[in-house]
């Protein structure tokens, strides 16, 4: 019961500490004055500025990765050089939805079997029920092809 009462003070004084802080937030941005406008003959003109000497950054060099860095990359979605769990994972959501049939986000033996008996149906040219290395082969992932140049 006691720490029940405590723990209402505490969020009572901190909604109050919080009212307080929003509405002296309010006042200073109603009291700030608004920004000075030049005024030019034309009203329709832009402005310019004369950069003299002045001279930008240099632009950033693109490097050439390479196969494991860009590998890294593709699971490393945030570019923290490091990768969790969930982006290791985040790659295989589409293939997981294709073999969740019914959409519960639960994987059963069925859903996986159909999935697989499928796929060995469709690569059994004779029909035998056994896969020739050359029936096998059909079972590989498909490789996009490469461009001929980068341009």
């Amino acid at each position: 019961m006691k720490g029940l009462a405590s723990g209402a003070f505490v969020g009572l004084v901190l909604a109050g500490a919080g009212l307080f802080w929003w509405q002296g937030k309010a006042q200073v941005e109603e009291a700030a004055p608004p920004p000075e406008i030049e005024e030019t003959g034309d009203p329709q003109a832009l402005p310019s500025a004369d950069p003299g000497d002045m001279r930008g950054p240099d632009l950033p060099e693109a490097t050439e990765l390479t196969r494991e860095q860009r590998r890294f990359f593709r699971y490393d979605r945030n570019r923290d050089l490091q990768i969790t769990r969930r982006e290791m994972l985040s790659t295989r959501t589409k293939a997981f939805r294709k073999l969740d049939k019914d959409g519960n986000n639960l994987l059963t033996f069925e859903e996986w079997a159909v999935t697989t008996v499928d796929r060995f149906d469709g690569a059994d040219a004779d029909r035998d029920n056994v896969l020739t290395p050359e029936e096998f082969r059909t079972t590989a992932p498909r490789r996009s092809a490469k461009p001929a140049c980068r341009c």
